[in-house]
């Protein structure tokens, strides 16, 4: 498996990767493939940390962060998400890659938090915690453990507040 950026090439097999690892029961369409392209278009996506999975020639997995606020800082953070891999690769270690190398990325970027709402059982295996811990408030006080983030090197306990998506995550 290699994990890289995303090219303009990998876009329409990124949206099939999220179309497919977010498919509903109820054959409603998943907002995570069109999130994707409205934080690209935006300009909010951060090329850098738009990374894919590849297996044998396929894109399998696609992670992604994306320009996000923590009270009135807008460089500390990013917003993790969505993570998404194709259903027949799923747990096999494509998420766990392209975490690690997600994280890897935007710390050398100098990041000093991501954040991301999930499943706190998945997250926590890469050192995400309840962002309240770190006196990091939710959009949406109903999402509570679910709203997590993760510390890298240039974390400052002064980059704490409101936390504020990308404006496409409160379009879809």
């Amino acid at each position: 498996m290699l994990i890289r950026r995303e090219t303009p090439a990998d876009r329409a097999a990124i949206h099939a990767v999220h179309s497919a690892a977010f498919r509903r029961d109820d054959n409603e369409p998943p907002a995570e493939a069109p999130l994707v392209d409205e934080l690209r278009a935006d300009g909010d996506l951060v090329d850098a940390l738009s990374l894919v999975a590849i297996r044998d020639g396929e894109v399998v997995g696609h992670v992604c962060c994306s320009r996000a606020r923590v009270g009135e800082d807008s460089a500390a953070a990013v917003g993790l998400g969505p993570l998404g891999v194709l259903p027949a690769h799923q747990r096999t270690g494509v998420g766990s890659a392209l975490m690690h190398a997600v994280l890897g990325a935007a710390d050398a970027l100098g990041h000093g938090l991501v954040v991301l709402l999930g499943n706190p059982a998945y997250y926590e295996r890469f050192g995400f915690a309840r962002a309240d811990t770190l006196s990091i408030t939710a959009p949406d006080p109903a999402w509570g453990p679910h709203f997590q983030a993760r510390t890298l090197t240039r974390h400052d306990p002064a980059q704490a507040g409101a936390f504020q998506y990308a404006p496409a995550f409160s379009r879809i």
